[in-house]
């Protein structure tokens, strides 16, 4: 029951790395907004978001497919420091607190979870 859960909530949290990576791509103000943080003119860093964010999803998902769940959650120990981040910038750049705590330090909680829970596997 733990391994099943433990290895849904790491796929579900890749995955979703992924679809946010997407949507900086593909609808880049809007995620933007979404993020708590309203784009001005420069798209190339929006750019870099949805790269940096769909790359982590993939990488994810390909630790735990051919490594396992120890390199998961080291991975997943490691990647809770972007959103602890994103929480810091959203605060910093004028967002709001609802969304700084309750998006990205929220994530960055569910992240280490997911850590958690793959290192007691």
């Amino acid at each position: 029951m733990l391994t099943t859960i433990a290895y849904g909530l790491a796929i579900v949290l890749n995955l979703l790395c992924l679809l946010i990576g997407a949507r900086f791509l593909l609808a880049p103000r809007a995620a933007a907004v979404g993020y708590g943080v309203p784009a001005k003119d420069d798209g190339a860093y929006l750019t870099i978001k949805g790269l940096r964010d769909g790359t982590y999803g993939l990488l994810g998902l390909a630790l735990l497919v051919f490594v396992g769940a120890r390199a998961e959650a080291w991975f997943m120990l490691i990647v809770a420091l972007l959103p602890l981040g994103d929480t810091l910038i959203v605060l910093r750049n004028g967002g709001s607190k609802a969304v700084a705590f309750g998006i990205h330090f929220a994530t960055a909680v569910l992240i280490l979870i997911s850590a958690a829970l793959l290192f007691a596997i």
